[in-house]
């Protein structure tokens, strides 16, 4: 695991994926047999490689990733580093016949990201990227409602997605620097226009085309040390994205919007038959004989509580979290050649997006996307 002294790698990956699995017993095959996970932490900084390992009773870890690689005993080869930094780790790995599992972007473009698909399938060694927000209890009650066809025909889906990262003068920012310095591989695009993808092309349709407008809304944010720096990323994209099958998404991502919604992520799916409003756990829908008729009257304040025409969609099934399951699902691959469903071609898809993304902002062109292959 390279790369879990990092916020999404210590958080979800370790400590609710791994550590949690590990705990469990390891994980179910489907001939009841299970297989236990033993992880080896691997990453620059000796003294929280050693800190992290004491707290949580992990008896390996290492500062070289060559030796680590060179081990038999590891089987696969988990990366959670910056993005830069990712596409040479990666190689090495695949090199070293492991298995693959990483999170998006998996590269900084989508040469790169194509390559780390093809070099895997060369290889031979199976390769897994996160998928995260399709395992969402919100995301998963609006598939099935799409499975149920409660729609009808699905006219459009409009996205709402941020909140406001503080820039560090003061309050301290909820999400480090490097976000924010293009030169390192930052920027929303890159970060959010992957997870678009796949939820996008999952529930909705491929993304055919692409119309996007980019901004660097804050340009000086403070740094860990409290120090000054010119912000060189877009920190905000609005985009429109046209699918297959002709639905339009709509999509709006910033890191300079203050929440006025349920959840820091939220989808509006519109049909003929019915509505659904999506969130990180939250549906709620509007069907089409409970919609009411509005009629647009500026001169007159209108009372109505549209907020109560909507109902929410109970649970009826217990969701465990999004990064455990899929987790699961992968070392079920390696384990037993269980299905994988996102693998390192979904993720190139994923960064040929957010290319094409930031193209059409440098264009002010309306950019299509051709389809993936090895």
């Amino acid at each position: 695991m390279n790369g879990v002294s990092g916020r999404m790698g210590y958080r979800q990956h370790l400590v609710r994926s791994i550590l949690a699995i590990r705990d469990a017993g390891g994980v179910a095959l489907s001939d009841g047999r299970r297989v236990q996970v033993k992880p080896i932490l691997v990453g620059r900084h000796e003294d929280k490689l050693r800190e992290i390992a004491a707290r949580h009773d992990i008896a390996d870890w290492t500062t070289s990733l060559d030796a680590a690689l060179a081990d038999p005993q590891w089987d696969v080869y988990a990366d959670f580093l910056v993005t830069e930094a990712r596409v040479p780790a990666i190689t090495k790995a695949i090199a070293a016949g492991k298995a693959v599992y990483t999170e998006k972007p998996t590269a900084e473009n989508f040469e790169d990201a194509l390559e780390l698909a093809r070099l895997a399938k060369e290889a031979g060694v199976k390769n897994g990227v996160v998928h995260d927000k399709l395992y969402l209890p919100g995301l998963r009650k609006l598939k099935r409602l799409i499975d149920d066809g409660f729609f009808g025909r699905i006219l459009s889906v409009r996205g709402e997605f941020g909140y406001w990262v503080f820039p560090g003068d003061g309050v301290p920012a909820q999400r480090p620097s490097w976000n924010y310095r293009a030169e390192d591989g930052g920027g929303i695009v890159l970060d959010m226009f992957p997870h678009w993808n796949y939820v996008l092309e999952n529930l909705f349709g491929r993304v055919e085309t692409v119309y996007a407008q980019t901004a660097t809304h804050l340009p000086t944010r403070w740094d860990e040390r409290g120090q000054a720096y010119t912000a060189t990323a877009d920190d905000a994209a609005y985009a429109i994205f046209g699918l297959a099958g002709g639905v339009i998404a709509e999509f709006n991502s910033s890191w300079d919007v203050r929440v006025n919604r349920d959840e820091l992520l939220e989808l509006q799916v519109d049909g003929t038959e019915g509505s659904a409003v999506a969130g990180l756990f939250g549906c709620k829908v509007q069907h089409r004989s409970a919609t009411p008729r509005p009629t647009w009257n500026p001169d007159v304040p209108d009372g109505h509580d549209y907020a109560a025409d909507w109902h929410e969609v109970p649970i009826t099934q217990e969701f465990e979290n999004g990064f455990k399951v899929q987790w699961e699902e992968f070392l079920r691959h390696v384990a037993e050649d269980a299905p994988n469903r996102y693998d390192f071609l979904a993720g190139a898809r994923g960064v040929l997006l957010a290319e094409k993304g930031l193209e059409s902002a440098a264009t002010g062109a309306r950019v299509e996307l051709p389809e993936v292959t090895v």
